[in-house]
């Protein structure tokens, strides 16, 4: 399928990935990001305020909100304003712009940190008071109110742990802290993780804007390693890295250590793995199932995690982080 597609975020992590991909598709592609891009078609804008980059959507056929705050801390009511206010804003661009579809990156941190194995998206969404859930789940049920209103056709994405070259909080923040010598893992290292690689996770993204059956309905998308832990994650990209394994610390050491060095609020506003709620996250022990992407969009994963951990280890290496 080819045609056009906007995308806020644009020149992000997870937004950038999403362009090329549609773009490799036939896609005229056009975004909105805090800095303009003009070579890439992407304008200058605030997703949280109305103003002429809503118009830059103009006729587009998919519109992707990608735009976001993704760590877990912070001022309570600038995540609602970026999270939730920005989303609305998205959704009213891509009605305006006569968008057969609205594709929403929300993350599986809707599921709470407390789930069963193999969980899927029929689990309740839940708030647990950090700004990035609860804003998570609020920006949800405004998408998913629009669609049972009619406004426009939306489908929401919750990624796992999105991880690959430029990836900030899986792939840059544990290099840099690696290469210190100061990373750590609570739980002893053994909370699950949820990979994604970036190409598989825009793969998905693309197949559920394309499906007819996606409006309406939520994806969960991973790679799908439900015995993976932190450890066998952060050690395999250690390795690749050519760096010491990770250490592994009490669960209650690194909260506490988390609390002190947030105290103040000096790490606030500031992606980083230490963090209580971050700590918390790294804790989970249950898991989640990709298997409704599997049978209902036909999305196999491609590129795996051994293949992924190297090519983001030598992104890093390349980019002279470590």
């Amino acid at each position: 399928m080819t045609g056009s597609a906007f995308v806020t975020g644009a020149s992000g992590f997870i937004g950038r990935a999403l362009v090329e991909r549609l773009r490799e598709s036939g896609y005229e592609v056009r975004g909105v990001d805090v800095a303009a891009d003009p070579a890439r078609g992407v304008v200058a804008g605030d997703v949280c305020e109305p103003a002429g980059w809503q118009g830059h959507a103009e006729g587009c056929e998919l519109f992707f909100h990608t735009a976001a705050l993704v760590y877990m801390r912070g001022d309570p009511e600038l995540f609602w304003r970026v999270n939730v206010l920005g989303a609305r804003r998205a959704l009213d661009a891509a009605a305006a712009a006569g968008a057969a579809r609205f594709v929403h990156l929300s993350s599986v941190v809707a599921f709470g940190f407390d789930y069963p194995d193999g969980v899927d998206e029929r689990w309740p969404v839940r708030t647990n008071g950090a700004p990035y859930v609860d804003t998570k789940v609020a920006a949800e049920a405004a998408v998913l109110t629009a669609h049972g209103a009619g406004e426009i056709a939306v489908t929401v994405i919750r990624p796992g742990d999105v991880y690959g070259p430029a990836g900030k909080q899986w792939t840059i923040a544990p290099a840099e802290l690696m290469k210190q010598g100061r990373f750590a893992l609570p739980f002893r290292g053994q909370g699950r993780h949820t990979p994604v690689y970036v190409e598989n996770l825009v793969d998905g993204i693309v197949l559920a804007a394309e499906n007819e059956a996606g409006a309406g309905q939520v994806f969960v998308l991973t790679d799908g390693h439900p015995k993976l832990t932190t450890a066998d994650y952060f050690d395999g990209f250690a390795a690749a890295l050519g760096l010491p394994v990770t250490r592994k610390v009490p669960t209650v050491a690194m909260t506490a250590a988390a609390w002190a060095m947030h105290h103040g609020s000096r790490m606030a506003g500031r992606p980083n793995l230490v963090d209580p709620d971050a700590v918390a996250y790294l804790c989970r022990t249950g898991t989640y199932s990709n298997a409704k992407a599997r049978s209902m969009l036909g999305w196999e994963p491609k590129v795996s995690l051994a293949e992924g951990l190297r090519r983001s280890a030598e992104w890093v290496r390349a980019e002279g982080i470590v």
